[in-house]
């Protein structure tokens, strides 16, 4: 029954969620991307493809569609003119704060029927779960089961 109503309320949070985040013109594809590229600055495409689990071919597109937005800036790595590092722009960081505010809403809209410290529990429990299954931290696993374009 836990791993049901886990299952149940990842779907609710993650489709609940990517209505929050609409309004902005994002998807949650992109929220994760602006993410890690926040709290990896300068990696190059080729790790953010390997961190998420996707052919590098589509953190390409995905990060194109950033970069359009001016929300994301490539630069070319002098070391190896092949290879891109990916870093957010001034803007990219004002929206990435605004994603910030929208989860926090989010989360204390989905979490309404705990106390503080229920949610600081359940936090850490699904943490060390997280965890012990090799999740990587802060990377949603649809992630690779969408690389074909969700």
């Amino acid at each position: 029954m836990t791993a049901f109503l886990l299952a149940q309320l990842g779907a609710h949070a993650a489709d609940r969620f990517a209505e929050r985040i609409a309004p902005l013109d994002l998807a949650p594809r992109h929220v994760g991307l602006l993410r890690w590229i926040a709290a990896h600055p300068g990696a190059s495409q080729r790790e953010i493809a390997a961190a998420f689990g996707v052919q590098p071919s589509r953190v390409v597109v995905l990060v194109d569609e950033l970069e359009r937005r001016d929300l994301v800036q490539r630069h070319q790595d002098p070391g190896d003119r092949r290879s891109r590092s990916v870093r957010l722009t001034e803007r990219g960081e004002r929206m990435l704060a605004e994603v910030g505010r929208v989860f926090l809403a989010h989360q204390a809209d989905l979490l309404a029927a705990l106390t503080e410290e229920e949610s600081a529990v359940l936090g850490e429990l699904l943490g060390k779960v997280a965890a012990a299954r090799g999740l990587t931290d802060g990377v949603h696993p649809g992630h690779a089961a969408a690389d074909s374009g969700a």
